[in-house]
């Protein structure tokens, strides 16, 4: 599959800063060419992220105007540079800024050229935008339908299915025509299990305090403390909050900030999933098991009631039979399952809800920490999990894409996906003057 490869070189980002001092203070608009290389895979509806920096006057423009070689428009946003992006900072007199779009299609070998342009009069396109609900929610819509929900409910222990129902933060997931929820939240089969979530049900943090941040059993529990950004704009809606890790005695050991990034490609939702955790100032031994640890995605609980002999998992080796799960246990880690089962690039699960089949593809990048051992569920949850020793000054950065469409996907489709997101095309930039 390769390496991942840097969206822009250092080289380029230099020259893009050095040509941007030229240009006048009071800069209204500025012309850049982007030069996309598809390198040696076909691209289809590949996100693509482009690291620039700006004139500080255009510091907060959101959209911009992109036009093909054939003259075709494609949509545009500019952000501020997301959660794990440390390649760019601010220069004199320039801000650093991601111009996101989606590549429609490029043959694996070629190379097009498009003209972005930024400022001026925004092109009017159908948008994603945030609302919010405060104290309960925030919700992402597009173009009117809802994509994403943030369930961030305070702890309320006034009785034990309000400390059930608000122990966790996590994100719901909407079908990509936005008619349903297509995941799971309090109650039902495991209450524990919810949307797409995080965490760890063996930590071990200090002087050997223990603390559960997956069934939140005792003190233990996950706390939105605030929101740190939000973006919207015609190609990606994305959020940054801050999370506490509360342990014993509810002490925050650990602190998390978590970016969701959505793009919205024709039947699908793309989402980005982004964590950096610190500790508060111990050392933290993150563990687990494949079912109780890690990133997971769970689908709506009308899979465990009227489903589950539906779903089927699409693994490198093929499509599963109906039912069939594949899990790492330290029994059998030596065993063609146990080896099938660890640091799997990709996993696509699809499952029923109503009368439709959806697809779930988790992609899991090779910097994240290894090794990975994977889970699957009938019942339609499946992640992977890694242990993890967290230092006092240090931080554990993870990333993860999900691809949610209708329909069955292929292997040789997640495959496809795993390689724009690992190994993303190349872009050079230069200001047109």
């Amino acid at each position: 599959m390769g390496l991942p490869k840097t969206h822009l070189t250092a080289a380029t980002a230099a020259g893009a800063l050095l040509l941007f001092a030229g240009v006048a203070a009071a800069a209204e608009k500025v012309q850049l060419e982007l030069t996309v290389q598809a390198g040696e895979h076909d691209r289809r509806d590949a996100p693509v992220r482009v690291d620039v920096q700006v004139p500080r006057e255009l510091a907060d423009v959101q959209a911009a105007e992109l036009t093909g070689p054939d003259g075709s428009k494609i949509a545009a946003q500019l952000t501020a540079p997301g959660l794990l992006n440390d390649a760019q900072t601010d220069g004199d007199g320039a801000a650093a800024r991601e111009i996101h779009f989606v590549l429609p299609k490029l043959a694996a070998g070629q190379e097009a050229r498009f003209t972005a342009k930024i400022g001026g009069d925004s092109p009017a396109s159908p948008s994603f935008t945030w609302h919010n609900s405060p104290g309960e929610y925030a919700d992402l819509f597009f173009d009117g339908q809802p994509v994403l929900r943030y369930m961030y409910r305070a702890l309320d222990e006034s009785s034990p299915m309000t400390r059930e129902q608000s122990y966790k933060v996590f994100h719901h997931l909407y079908s990509p025509d936005g008619s349903r929820l297509v995941t799971k939240g309090p109650g039902g089969l495991y209450t524990h299990h919810r949307g797409l979530f995080y965490g760890f049900n063996r930590v071990t943090y200090g002087d050997g305090k223990r603390a559960d941040i997956w069934h939140c059993t005792g003190d233990t529990h996950q706390a939105h403390d605030k929101f740190l950004s939000s973006e919207a704009g015609p190609v990606l809606g994305r959020h940054r909050v801050a999370i506490d890790w509360h342990g014993v005695g509810k002490e925050i050991f650990a602190e998390e900030q978590r970016e969701l990034a959505v793009y919205r490609l024709p039947g699908a939702h793309v989402v980005e999933f982004a964590s950096r955790l610190r500790s508060t100032g111990e050392p933290i031994r993150l563990d687990g098991d494949p079912q109780h640890a890690g990133f997971h995605f769970r689908a709506a609980n009308e899979v465990a009631e009227r489903t589950k002999d539906e779903t089927y998992y699409v693994r490198i080796d093929g499509t599963g039979r109906k039912a069939e799960t594949r899990n790492w246990s330290p029994d059998n880690r030596d065993t063609p399952v146990g080896r099938e089962s660890t640091n799997r690039p990709w996993n696509a699960m699809n499952f029923v809800l109503g009368d439709t089949r959806y697809t779930a593809t988790y992609l899991d990048r090779p910097e994240n920490p290894k090794e990975a051992r994977s889970s699957e569920r009938d019942y339609g949850r499946f992640g992977t999990y890694f242990e993890y020793d967290l230092p006092p000054d240090g931080q554990l950065d993870v990333r993860y894409r999900l691809w949610l469409t209708e329909g069955e996907t292929t292997a040789e489709e997640a495959a496809f996906r795993y390689v724009d997101f690992v190994d993303p095309p190349a872009v050079q930039v230069r200001v047109v003057e």
